[in-house]
C-alpha cells in the first residue's frame, strides 16, 4: 500500500452522523464500522486527532430556540458532546487503539482538560485524541472547534465527514439542478452562503490556510481513502 498522504488529521465528526438511521441516540453498529477505519489510519501511522458534534443529543440554538438563554443552550451542547466523545473513545479502546479525551470544559473524573502540549504529545506518541465540549465557548460551533484544534495541533487537513458527499452550489434535495464542486474556495463558499460549514469555522480555516475535506461518512471507509489521496467529496481551500 502507498504511504499515506497526510502525516497528521484533524477528523470532524458529526453527532447526527454516529446515530446512524436513528438520528438521535447512538448507533454502535456505526460507531463501530468508523473505529475501524480509524484504526487502519492509526496502523499506517497516520496521527487522529477527533472532534465531535453533539447533534445526536441536542442542538443549542436549534433545541433550545428562544425557549432557554442561548448561552445555556449552547452549554448543554457541549455536554452532548462529551458524551459522543466517550462513547467514540470506548469503541476505539475496544479495538486495541490507544486514545485520550480532552474536554474544553474541565471535568477531572472522566477526561483530561484541553492542553494544548499534552494533546501534540499524545499523538506523538500514536495516541488518538478526541477534543470534547467545542471550544469551551457559547455562540461557538463544533465546526469552528474542529478549525481551532486543526490550527493548534498543526494539522495537515481537516476531514469534515458530514451526511452530503460535498459541496454543491445548492441544496441537492430541493434542488435536481445543483452541482457538486470538487474544488472550491473559502472566498467562494463565503460570497454564496454555502453550508459547508458555519461563517466563523470557514474564515478561521481560511486565515490559517487550513484545507477542508468535505466528504460522505455514509460509507466509512472514505475516511481512509481521503488519508490516501482519494479525490473524494470537495475540496474547501
Amino acid at each position: 500500500m502507498s504511504e499515506p498522504r497526510y502525516k497528521r488529521v484533524l477528523l470532524k465528526i458529526s453527532g447526527e452522523a454516529l446515530a446512524g438511521e436513528a438520528s438521535r441516540g447512538l448507533d454502535f453498529n456505526v460507531i463501530g464500522e468508523v473505529c475501524d477505519v480509524i484504526k487502519k489510519c492509526v496502523d499506517l501511522g497516520v496521527q487522529v486527532g477527533i472532534v465531535v458534534g453533539g447533534g445526536n443529543f441536542w442542538r443549542g440554538l436549534k433545541d433550545g430556540g428562544d425557549r432557554m438563554v442561548r448561552v445555556r443552550a449552547d452549554h448543554m451542547g457541549m455536554l452532548a458532546t462529551a458524551i459522543n466523545a466517550l462513547a467514540v473513545a470506548d469503541v476505539l479502546e475496544q479495538k486495541g487503539v490507544d486514545v485520550r479525551v480532552q474536554t474544553a470544559i474541565e471535568m477531572k473524573s472522566v477526561a483530561e482538560p484541553y492542553i494544548r502540549q499534552r494533546a501534540i504529545r499524545h499523538l506523538d506518541k500514536g495516541r488518538v485524541v478526541i477534543f470534547g465540549c467545542g471550544t469551551g465557548n457559547p455562540f461557538f460551533s463544533t465546526d469552528t472547534a474542529a478549525v481551532l484544534r486543526a490550527a493548534e495541533i498543526d494539522a495537515d487537513v481537516i476531514l469534515l465527514a458530514k451526511n452530503i458527499d460535498g459541496v454543491y452550489s445548492a441544496d441537492p434535495k430541493k434542488d435536481p439542478n445543483a452541482v457538486k464542486y470538487d474544488t472550491i474556495s473559502y472566498d467562494e463558499v463565503l460570497a454564496q452562503h454555502l453550508q459547508v460549514m458555519d461563517s466563523t469555522a470557514t474564515s478561521l480555516s481560511m486565515d490559517n490556510e487550513i484545507p477542508v475535506l468535505l466528504f460522505a461518512l455514509k460509507d466509512p471507509e472514505n475516511i481512509l481513502r481521503v488519508v490516501m489521496g482519494e479525490k473524494i467529496g470537495t475540496v474547501v481551500g
